[in-house]
């Protein structure tokens, strides 16, 4: 089992932890952990099975959807990936990730996507976008090669649309973006994200590192003259 290091510890949140995993293939998955990070989240990237045991939420980054297909299949994640989203944690996508969702691919999410639907890189863009249940003035969207929804099944919700066209949906515990919400100063949505994320048994590494680092601070203590003396 995947261990998370001191570098990924994050802070307790009403009593224990959140372990917060993001897939780490390819993509602009940095982001996505700074953010969570700064919010008290144990953070782990993920590439292999292993790295999702004990995770309490997972995000589906932005990319090159292809290449993170690939990437999935060669490591052998898909499964579970599929086993872990329909487990009910609750999962964040966002642009590729969205891809990876929809039902040419991995088919959790009853969607289907036209990729790269607005054009290159160079035709990428901003645009103010008001989404449901997030409070205050519209969120500002990046919309980087970003694909876009062309069909909503049953039992998807649509949080936010943009010309017409979803730019946000959801259903049950999977939320899905069409466009970068970690590449902005904006931190609204992926403190939406982070708080639906239960307080998991990761309380227990919680608990392992705070026993460490009282060890840790006990040892460091001068020892008292009975302890020290010798001969």
């Amino acid at each position: 089992m995947a261990r998370f290091s001191p570098s990924e510890a994050g802070s307790r949140v009403n009593g224990g932890f959140r372990g917060v995993g993001v897939l780490a293939l390819q993509g602009g998955f940095a982001a996505h952990v700074g953010k969570l990070r700064a919010m008290g989240a144990l953070i782990r990237e993920v590439r292999t099975p292993a790295d999702l045991v004990g995770l309490d939420g997972l995000v589906l980054p932005g990319g090159e959807s292809t290449t993170m297909t690939l990437g999935m299949e060669r490591e052998g994640l898909a499964e579970p990936i599929t086993e872990f989203i329909r487990s009910g944690k609750p999962v964040l996508a966002t642009c590729a990730g969205t891809i990876i969702l929809d039902d040419a691919h991995l088919g959790l999410l009853d969607i289907s996507c036209d990729r790269n639907a607005y054009g290159r890189q160079t035709h990428s863009f901003e645009a103010d976008v008001k989404i449901a249940e997030i409070d205050g003035e519209p969120f500002t969207g990046m919309f980087i090669r970003a694909p876009r929804i062309t069909r909503i099944g049953e039992g998807v919700e649509v949080l936010a649309t943009l010309d017409g066209h979803p730019v946000a949906v959801r259903r049950e515990n999977l939320t899905a973006l069409t466009f970068h919400p970690e590449l902005t100063s904006d931190n609204r949505l992926h403190a939406k994200f982070f708080e639906s994320i239960p307080v998991g048994h990761l309380a227990e590494i919680g608990k392992d590192r705070d026993r460490t680092s009282a060890a840790a601070s006990q040892s460091s203590q001068p020892k008292s003259q009975s302890e020290g003396a010798s001969g």
